[in-house]
C-alpha cells in the first residue's frame, strides 16, 4: 500500500483502496465534459443553438450519474484524512505504517492482516472495538505514540491476537474492559507508562499470558490478586518502579512464574511468605532496592528446585545477625546467591566502608564473646577446683578427730 495524492488539494490524499474509483470517475467527467465542449465549440452558432435535446439531455444525464460518485469519493477521503505511507505486504500478512503521523487508526487496511505495525505515530486513543476490519492481527504494535486512553473493549474483537506492545505510550489507568477479548495473548508490554497502581480488574481476562512487561512505570502499589488470573505467567519485569513494600499474596497465583525483576525500586520490606507461592521461580533480582535486612524464613519459605538470587545494591546494615541469615542461605542447596561476595555494608565507619557481607566484620564482638565464655569458663573450674579443696580439708579434719577420740579410749 503505497500513499497517492489528488490534485484537487494540497492537503487531501486519497488511500490506495479510494483511488481507483476516484481516478475512473475524474475520467469519466473529463470525457463527457470535453464531448459537450466539443459539440457546441465546432459547431455553427445556429447548428449550437439548435442541439438536439436529446443530445443535451444525455450529457446531463452523464453529468448527474458522475456528480454523487465524485462527492462520495472526495467525502471518504477528506473525512478520513487518509495519509497513508503503509507497505502492506499482501503474501505475508503484515502491515507496516510506522512513521506516517497518524492521529487516527487506518481503517483501509488488508481484512487478512495477521501483524500490523503503527509504531511512531501519533495515536492517542484507542476506542471501543477499533479493530473491527483486522479481526485476524496476531501482532500488535502500537509502541512510541501518545496513547493515553484505552477505552473498554478496545480490543475485544482480536481474539487470536497473541503479541501487545503498549510500551512508550502515557498510559496511566487500566480498566477491567481493558482485557476483554485477549485470552489468547501471550506477551504484553506496557514499559515506559504512566502507570502508579496495579488493582485486581487489570488482568481478569489475560488466560494465556505468558510474559508481561510492566518496567518503567510508577507503580507504588500492587493490590491482593492483582496477578489472579495469570497461573500461566512465565516472566514479570516489574523494575524501575515506586515499589517499597512487598506483602503476602500478591503473587498468589504465579506457579509457573520463572522470572521475576523487581532491580531498581524503593523496597525496604518483604513479608515473609511473600516468594512461598512461586514454586518455579528461577531468578529473583532484587538489586538496587532499599534493603537493609532480611529475615532467613523469607528466602526459605521459597520451595523451588533451584532459584538464583541477585540482592547487590542495597544498603545492607551489617551485623552479625545478618551475617549469620547470609551464611545460612549460602548452606541452603537450592538457593544461590549469585552477587554475595559483592554484599556491601553502609553502617561501618570509614575504615570499614568497603567491607562486604563475606568479611569477618564483627570480629571485635567475636572477640568479646570469645573472653566472656573464657572468663565464665575460667571462674566455673576455679569454683569447683575450691570446692574440691574444701571438701578434702573437712574430710582430714574429721579424720583427725576420729583418730583423737580412738587413742583417748585406748589409754583409758
Amino acid at each position: 500500500m503505497t500513499s497517492s495524492h489528488t490534485a484537487l488539494k494540497p492537503d487531501v490524499r486519497i488511500s490506495s483502496t479510494a483511488l481507483p474509483l476516484y481516478n475512473s470517475v475524474s475520467l469519466l467527467a473529463a470525457n463527457t465534459q470535453s464531448l459537450v465542449h466539443r459539440h457546441i465549440s465546432h459547431s455553427p452558432p445556429a447548428a449550437a443553438a439548435l442541439m438536439t435535446d436529446t443530445k443535451l439531455r444525455t450529457s446531463r444525464m452523464h453529468l448527474l450519474f458522475m456528480l454523487p460518485l465524485v462527492l462520495e469519493v472526495l467525502s471518504i477521503s477528506m473525512s478520513h484524512n487518509f495519509t497513508y505511507d503503509c507497505t502492506c505486504h499482501l503474501e505475508l500478512k503484515i502491515a507496516i505504517c510506522t512513521s506516517s503521523n497518524f492521529t487516527h487508526l487506518p481503517t483501509a487496511l488488508p481484512p487478512l492482516t495477521e501483524q500490523l505495525d503503527l509504531s511512531l505515530n501519533h495515536l492517542s486513543a484507542i476506542r471501543p472495538q477499533a479493530f473491527h476490519s483486522t479481526r485476524r492481527l496476531r501482532v500488535l504494535l502500537l509502541n512510541d505514540n501518545m496513547i493515553g486512553v484505552l477505552a473498554d473493549g478496545a480490543f475485544s474483537l482480536l481474539e487470536g491476537l497473541l503479541r501487545l506492545d503498549l510500551s512508550r505510550n502515557r498510559i496511566s489507568f487500566l480498566s477491567e474492559g481493558f482485557s476483554r477479548g485477549l485470552g489468547s495473548l501471550r506477551d504484553l508490554s506496557l514499559a515506559e507508562n504512566r502507570l502508579t497502581s496495579l488493582d485486581s480488574s487489570c488482568f481478569v481476562h489475560f488466560d494465556a499470558l505468558q510474559r508481561l512487561n510492566l518496567s518503567h512505570n510508577v507503580i507504588e502499589t500492587i493490590k491482593m490478586r492483582a496477578f489472579g488470573s495469570m497461573s500461566t505467567l512465565r516472566q514479570l519485569q516489574l523494575n524501575s518502579n515506586n515499589l517499597t513494600i512487598l506483602k503476602n499474596g500478591i503473587f498468589s497465583m504465579l506457579r509457573n512464574l520463572e522470572v521475576l525483576n523487581l532491580h531498581h525500586n524503593q523496597i525496604h520490606y518483604l513479608d515473609v511468605g511473600m516468594l512461598s507461592p512461586l514454586t518455579s521461580l528461577a531468578l529473583l533480582d532484587l538489586t538496587n532496592n532499599n534493603l537493609s535486612t532480611i529475615q532467613f524464613k523469607t528466602f526459605l519459605s521459597l520451595n523451588t528446585y533451584s532459584t538464583h538470587i541477585m540482592l547487590q545494591g542495597n544498603p545492607w546494615d551489617c551485623d552479625c545477625d545478618l551475617q549469620r541469615v547470609f551464611r545460612k542461605l549460602c548452606n541452603v542447596k537450592r538457593l544461590f546467591l549469585d552477587d554475595y561476595d559483592n554484599l556491601t555494608c553502609v553502617n561501618l565507619d570509614e575504615s570499614h566502608r568497603n567491607y562486604t557481607m563475606k568479611e569477618e566484620f564483627c570480629v571485635a564482638e567475636m572477640v568479646t564473646v570469645l573472653v566472656i565464655t573464657m572468663t565464665v569458663v575460667i571462674t566455673v573450674v576455679a569454683a569447683i577446683l575450691m570446692a574440691e579443696k574444701k571438701r578434702k580439708t573437712k574430710n582430714k579434719e574429721k579424720h583427725w578427730t576420729e583418730v583423737g577420740e580412738l587413742a583417748c579410749a585406748s589409754h583409758d
